[in-house]
């Protein structure tokens, strides 16, 4: 190389404004203690175990017990599932999390007209007892910790697995596990709700009530954060939105006659595992220690497992890109590392194809091996809440907090959750923020590797899952024998006795389960709470 070649500038990855986290948060260059004015070490940060927890809800944390590692599956017909999952737990998983079909998740059998061309294709087709024994054939259900992704339908399929559990042997209270049952973020965030908002957290409520007495150890809902960040939100909206959403659970349990200690211990979390590593991490900090304070100042809890913000935490599907599809293991490894940095109890990482389809076998197990690397490999584990006392870290907990709870109190003027919804504020909050960051994108404002920046000149084309066709056909044929072989008036019965229960006070739990037993079908449940409860039609927001 010439003098004058090595005397040219080299080209340089310039930056000269828009220092924000990715929700836009302003980020000085340098933080110092100045930065933390009038924040206390012992009030807002004290030691991991102890109120406020923010540095954990355990004193040791992942010292003793590393997270639960679980893989969010489920496609096709119930008995492909259950090759994947024997096959996941055969490779480490700690925990299954099982993704419904959309007619399971809306309360509509797979020979109904509206499912067609729908069964077994965003999770697995359950449409009855003999599917929940399937999907779990061989697989203890005293022994694994299982979450379900269901919410319309959350106490049918609750029911069904509690059924099969006890055909199995097991004790009910003795089960672990997850049912997300979070109908609230339905109406903001996702849409897959049947019934009015009324009704609806009646069934929440239901769950609450059965659970504490019949399976004390089962985590009556998740609390989804999730989805709202999916559909766009900020991080300080996701905490904001998450901890009013569980406010008005706490509240509708309370008008049923339970108590805030009867309910707070098996409350849980799902929360989004988003790009930006540092903001993810004050942002668990900030929910943990936010909702801490709200369960014993707000709502006067004297248990502290009341005040304990326990929480799952899924890498961001919104993230994946389909351009450059293995870059997304670069994106999961960093979500998941925010995760765990924040101190979740139980992880999903997302598989790099899953913004092409239905992850494969090869690719859930890159993205399990993520996690397994992250625990034995990294070193973080080793040390509760590691960021802990760094100006920046300690400084932009805070300020998400304070964001979540102006949000809370402007959520409180409006008359609460389920006032905010029917206004169309907080989805007009969630639109607003998701527009500002395409716009940004889309400007070249925020770089995406791949999409705006960086972009290959051929497009990868990988394996992908497809669903057969004929997983339906056969899906639909066997709920027809099923039907065929069963004792029909036992059903009819059975169902006459949930829509009688229905327009009771009495928890339809116990009649939902005595359904199940019978082989009465999820539609066929889900049909008898329409008639009784109506269906929810959204109002068009202007």
């Amino acid at each position: 190389m010439s003098a004058p070649d090595r005397d040219k500038p080299k080209p340089a990855l310039e930056r000269s404004e828009g220092f924000k986290t990715a929700s836009g948060l302003d980020t000085k260059s340098f933080y110092r203690p100045e930065d933390l004015a009038g924040w206390d070490g012992e009030r807002d940060l004290g030691f991991p175990g102890r109120y406020p927890f923010t540095r954990g809800i355990y004193p040791t944390l992942y010292r003793s017990r590393l997270w639960t590692m679980r893989q969010y599956a489920g496609y096709g017909a119930a008995a492909e599932s259950n090759a994947r999952y024997r096959y996941l737990l055969s490779q480490g998983t700690t925990g299954l999390s099982v993704a419904f079909d959309l007619p399971t998740q809306i309360g509509l059998d797979s020979d109904h007209p509206l499912a067609c061309g729908e069964v077994g294709r965003a999770g697995v087709a359950i449409d009855s007892l003999a599917d929940m024994e399937a999907l779990f054939r061989d697989i203890p259900l005293d022994r694994v910790s299982t979450s379900m992704t269901i919410n319309a339908t959350a106490a049918i399929l609750l029911a069904l697995y509690f059924a099969v559990a006890e055909k199995q042997g097991a004790d009910l209270r003795q089960l672990s596990g997850t049912v997300q049952n979070d109908i609230l973020k339905e109406y903001i965030a996702r849409g897959t709700y049947i019934y009015p908002p009324g009704p609806a957290l009646r069934l929440v409520t239901d769950v609450f009530a059965f659970c504490r007495e019949r399976a004390p150890q089962w985590n009556t809902i998740s609390v989804s954060g999730y989805h709202i960040r999916e559909a766009g939100s900020t991080a300080v909206q996701e905490v904001a939105f998450t901890l009013a959403n569980a406010m008005a659970y706490v509240r509708a349990a309370l008008e049923r006659g339970l108590t805030v200690d009867d309910v707070a211990p098996r409350l849980s979390f799902f929360l989004n595992a988003h790009n930006d590593l540092l903001e993810e991490v004050a942002k668990f900090r900030a929910a943990r220690r936010l909702w801490a304070r709200i369960c014993r100042e707000r709502f006067q809890a004297r248990d502290p497992r009341s005040w304990l913000f326990r929480f799952h935490t899924q890498t961001a599907g919104s993230t994946l890109t389909a351009q450059q599809p293995d870059v997304n293991i670069v994106r999961v490894t960093l979500q998941a590392l925010a995760a765990v940095l924040g101190g979740t109890q139980s992880l999903h990482t997302n598989a790099c194809d899953e913004a092409l389809g239905l992850p494969t076998e090869a690719s859930a197990l890159i993205a399990l091996r993520t996690q397994q690397i992250l625990a034995w490999e990294s070193g973080v584990p080793n040390t509760v809440d590691p960021l802990a006392g760094s100006y920046f870290i300690e400084s932009l907990t805070t300020e998400i907090e304070r964001g979540a709870e102006d949000y809370i109190r402007k959520i409180d003027a409006c008359g609460g959750v389920l006032r905010a919804i029917e206004t169309g504020y907080i989805q007009r909050e969630i639109q607003q923020s998701a527009y500002e960051h395409q716009k940004a994108v889309e400007a070249g404002g925020r770089v995406v590797v791949g999409v705006n920046r960086y972009v290959a000149e051929k497009a990868a084309s990988p394996p992908l899952l497809r669903i057969d066709p004929e997983i339906e056909r056969a899906q639909v044929e066997r709920l027809e024998k099923l039907r065929a072989r069963r004792d029909a008036a036992r059903v009819a019965a059975a169902l006459k006795e949930v829509e009688a229960t229905a327009g009771s006070a009495r928890n339809l739990m116990p009649a939902v389960l005595d359904a199940v037993k019978v082989y009465a079908t999820v539609g066929e449940i889900a049909d008898a709470l329409r008639r009784a409860f109506g269906e929810y039609q959204e109002s068009v927001m202007i």
